[in-house]
């Protein structure tokens, strides 16, 4: 990418932040540019990235307990009526920077499985928080009853960017044979459909979800969004979520 592409990639996230400049690793995984793509090349630190975008550096920040992490998630969950997913957590960070990045989640408690099991035991032990161990005792519960897997068993989905016709108009949808979903698209649509991305991962509802929340102001109907060419940019550097 070019300087003036992380640069305008960096305010872009930041606007979405709240104005706060993002940290390193959430830069990362909103946009997924990698160091390498900027350190030596374009600055030498972060922080004069960020500085050249006009913003001022996070300073570090305290370590966050376990019990903040569990009262967020608690409280997503409350705020959606129902258990909390990843793109869920993603998505209201958008809103609260207090929140923990998906990332952190992900370092601190592993999967999802086990943070909810944590929530739900946290919850229970409160009775202001009853209604959220409510809301995650079937998961928890399902996810007892399922036997380990491999990671390499668990079938592999994709999120796809399909542009219709000549005008600006994309659809964001889920498949598990985007050959197959190709035909069929082409078999209902007037007009020529031209793959445009996938975005291959294990999570397709997930991460389907992320990008309808993400372009949610660009929607026409069902799942078919006006975006622009930075939209459709930001969607194409994704190659894999996991």
């Amino acid at each position: 990418m070019t300087k003036g592409e992380i640069l305008s990639e960096i305010q872009r996230v930041a606007a979405a932040n709240n104005g706060a400049a993002p940290g390193m690793g959430m830069f990362e995984q909103e946009t997924g540019v990698r160091r390498h793509d900027w350190q030596g090349v374009h600055w030498r630190s972060w922080g004069d990235a960020v500085r050249e975008a006009g913003l001022t550096p996070n300073t570090l920040q305290p370590r966050i307990d376990d019990e903040e992490y569990l009262r967020h998630y608690a409280l997503v969950t409350r705020d959606l009526g129902r258990m909390a997913v990843k793109a869920d957590l993603q998505m209201a960070r958008q809103c609260d920077s207090a929140i923990p990045s998906d990332n952190s989640y992900h370092k601190r408690f592993g999967s999802y499985a086990h943070l909810r099991s944590r929530v739900h035991a946290w919850c229970s032990e409160r009775e202001e928080y009853a209604d959220v161990a409510l809301l995650l005792s079937a998961a928890v519960q399902a996810s007892k009853q399922i036997k380990q897997v491999n990671p390499r068993d668990i079938p592999l989905g994709f999120v796809y960017l399909i542009k219709h016709g000549s005008r600006a108009e994309y659809k964001i949808g889920r498949t598990l044979n985007p050959i197959r979903r190709e035909g069929e698209m082409r078999l209902q649509l007037p007009e020529r459909v031209t793959p445009i991305h996938y975005i291959e991962t294990d999570d397709p509802p997930g991460v389907e979800a992320y990008w309808h929340g993400r372009f949610a102001e660009k929607r026409k109907e069902g799942e078919w969004f006006v975006l622009s060419t930075d939209d459709v940019r930001a969607f194409k550097k994704w190659k894999k979520i996991s």
